[in-house]
This record gives structure tokens, sequence and C-alpha cells, in this order.
């Protein structure tokens, strides 16, 4: 018996389907409530007020028995289903062999591996190397790094709806004060915020082309070209509100970047491993960025992420400049590499592709019937809808939360996003049964109008 089919053996499958036992939360997690007001800081918040037991495929199921329809995925994190026996059987047995010994005292073929994984499978067929760091606001961070070694310049563009960390540099190229700013300040200088493209909210209709424009004449007047050392974006502005640029924005700030000499730097860190419906979000306009930072789904739920780029750029870093203890961990390692093999064997990214042609229909036919939805938006298995007060484009924050908690009360997690705080967001893994989706979507439907 192979290791992964004896853990298949040893783990009752966990049924997959939607199941409300108890009030919502139930006795068990109001007691772990209890708990937790006690020892953990407040400032530590959930989304679910439910305490997991266990979780498998698209399914959460809860220490009172309630199992929940999973359209978070942990943020784009469990893209490969939660507990997925190819990523568990990884662990476990490199866990046996060894945990950890730093990468940086004694090296390991685990690291090499996901490198070169990355070098294959990130845009453009130019030679790139990696580092591996533990979170993507590390990654992010260090993708700075790198770029301002390079090329001994100063100043980093991000943009409008930002989102990028909660580490001090990423908290400053975060956009959003509350809560990821507010009171932990100051911040790291030099960065500087342009216009980002947010098709909803333009006072007029404008192309990609002339959004970058304005985002480019607002960078040179401001910064200056040659003081750039790097220009930061998500393809698809994620905590922001799943914010998907105007077409042709995202080409024309690359060109104008490679024009310059900026290091074009692609945040992937949500919308990265076939999320999008391609593996990765800048494939959807043929970006090639100079530098991608990744996280979240590159590890089937482990911690682990990379800054991967131009081995020109990567090796402009003097010896010993990056790295970290924990980075590259070997079980991480294990597991991405576990999970990258699910991603390409099964196709993925055709998964996120066949759940955005089944959600989609159903999110607009919604929109018709319910004016507080302004629009639906996203790509593949990231998809989004905002919420305004009907006959205006006034953000309902009030709104979103009202959904996305009754539809936890009936089993289906649902998450919140958007700098105003309106937005919910559809991040299934893309494992999902189809028969979960209708069911989950089911719910949200009779939520929605029964405002």
């Amino acid at each position: 018996m192979t290791t992964e089919s004896a853990l298949r053996a040893a783990r009752p499958t966990l049924d997959q389907r939607r199941r409300v036992l108890t009030a919502v939360p139930g006795p068990r997690s109001l007691e772990l409530g209890a708990r937790r007001a006690e020892f953990v800081a407040g400032a530590v918040t959930s989304a679910l007020g439910v305490y997991v037991a266990r979780a498998g495929g698209g399914v959460l199921e809860d220490v009172d028995g309630n199992t929940f329809i999973d359209l978070g995925s942990g943020i784009a994190v469990t893209s490969v289903g939660n507990s997925a026996p190819a990523v568990v059987a990884a662990v476990a047995a490199q866990a046996a062999d060894f945990t950890h010994t730093c990468f940086m005292i004694a090296p390991y073929e685990g690291y090499v591996a996901v490198c070169e994984a990355l070098a294959r499978l990130t845009p453009g067929d130019h030679a790139k190397k990696s580092v591996l760091v533990n979170s993507g606001a590390e990654a992010v961070e260090n993708a700075v790094k790198i770029a301002r070694h390079a090329t001994g310049r100063d100043a980093v563009v991000v943009f409008d709806h930002a989102y990028h960390g909660r580490t001090n540099l990423t908290m400053a190229m975060t956009a959003k004060a509350m809560p990821y700013k507010a009171g932990f300040g100051p911040f790291a200088g030099e960065v500087y915020r342009a216009p980002a493209s947010y098709p909803l909210r333009e006072p007029v209709p404008i192309s990609g082309a002339d959004a970058a424009a304005r985002a480019i004449a607002v960078i040179e007047k401001q910064v200056g070209a040659s003081a750039v050392a790097a220009l930061v974006i998500e393809p698809i502005l994620g905590e922001g509100g799943f914010i998907v640029p105007a077409p042709g924005f995202l080409p024309a700030l690359a060109a104008w970047a490679r024009a310059n000499g900026v290091v074009f730097v692609a945040d992937e860190v949500q919308t990265g491993f076939a999320r999008t419906g391609t593996m990765f979000a800048c494939e959807h306009e043929g970006v090639v960025p100079d530098l991608v930072a990744t996280a979240k789904g590159i590890a089937g739920g482990l911690p682990l992420a990379a800054v991967t780029g131009r081995a020109e750029l990567m090796d402009a870093v003097h010896a010993g400049g990056l790295g970290g203890t924990f980075g590259g961990s070997p079980v991480s390692c294990a597991a991405a590499l576990a999970a990258i093999a699910l991603y390409e064997r099964d196709d993925l990214a055709a998964a996120a592709r066949a759940i955005e042609a089944r959600m989609v229909p159903r999110l607009r036919a919604l929109a018709d019937d319910a004016p507080q939805i302004a629009e639906v938006r996203g790509r593949g298995a990231m998809l989004a809808i905002e919420l305004v007060r009907p006959g205006t484009l006034e953000p309902d924050a009030a709104e979103a939360a009202r959904i996305a908690r009754e539809c936890a009360q009936r089993g289906v997690l649902v998450l919140t996003c958007g700098t105003f705080g309106n937005v919910l967001r559809f991040l299934p893994p893309l494992v999902i049964a189809a028969e979960l989706l209708d069911d989950a979507l089911d719910v949200l439907t009779e939520v929605v109008l029964a405002r």
C-alpha cells in the first residue's frame, strides 16, 4: 500500500455536502470562542465564527458537526482542495525524513526542485531564478529589495486599492488604512501611489491604455521615471475588491517600465497558480513580468512564498543578501511539489475556467433581480459582486456583511473584501464539485433576494 493510499484508508472521506445541524456558531464553537477571548489577541479576527475540526475537497466541518461549503479556500490557498491526499502524503513523507535544516546552512533538493518548477511555470521563456520565503508580504518585500539593488534606485510605485501585506514596507504599499495601516506608522519611505484602472468607478468610461497613460503621467510628474526602481501591481486587485483592470492597462504599464529601466513586479500572491484560469493572471494579456511574487496557492495549505524573476536581476544581489531561517521549509517544498503536480496533471486552470462558466451566468442572473448588485466581475475562480445602494454607486458594506453572515448561517462560507468593504468574493477550491457550487449559489440567491 502506498503512503497516499494508506492515508486514504486511515482517514475517512469527508462527505462533500452542506449540513447545518446546530445554530451557527454551535455550542462547542461558543466554548472555544470564550477560550479565544481570554487568550488570543483581540486584533486577530475571523470571518467565520465557528471552529474547524476537519476540511477536505470543497467543505469545512466544524467542531459541532456542521459542514460548510467553502467559497474562500483560506483566501485562495487550498486551491487543490483542503487536505489533498497527494499533499498530505508528501508532507508526511518529508516530515519523516527531516523537518528543518535551514537551506542557508544545509541545503536540500526540494528547494531546488520548487525553483525549477517556478522557472518553468512563470511567464516568459528567459532564464529565471527564485528565492523562497514564508509569506506573500515577505515575497513582495524581497522583490522590492531585489529591484532596488539591481537598479540602484529607491522609488517604488504602487496603485490605488492595492494590498501587498502587513509588514512595515508592504503596509506602506497597501492602499487601505483600516484595518491594515491605522496606528502602525511611520511607514517605509519612497513609496508612491498612482491611480488604478477601476472600470465600474471611472467618472467617465476610459480605456485601459488611457488609464495607464493617466497613471504614467502621475508617476512621471511626482516621482520621475529615472528614480523608480519598481512598479508593483496585482494583475487583479485582490483585497481592494477583485478589480479587473480595463484591457490594455497592464501591457501599457509593462511597456513603460521596460522602456524606462523600471522593474515590473507582478504581485500574483492571490491570482497565481491557476486561480484565474491561466497559471498566472498576467498571461491573460501576454504580460511578462521581470519579477513575480507568489504565495497562497503554491503549497496546498502550507506556508511558502517565492520571488521568481530574470536571472540577471536575481543575481544582482550580493551573496547572503536574500534568505531567512524558515524560507523554503523542506516540508512546505514537498507540499508545493505535490500541489504543482496536481495543477498540471488535473489541468486545474481549465477547472477554474469551468467554475467561471458555471458561476458567472448564475451571478449575472441574480444581478438582474437584485438592484443592490452593481457589477459581477473576475476571472476563473476569482469572482466577485460589488454591492451598492440601489440606483447609485454608493458602496453598501452593511449589505455585504449581511449576506456573508446569513450565508454562513445556512452553511456557505463567503468572504468580503474591497476598499469600501462592499464586495463579496468567491474563491472556491478548483476541485470543488459542481453540485456543491450549485448548492452554494442557491443559498446565495436566497440570501441576496431576502433583503
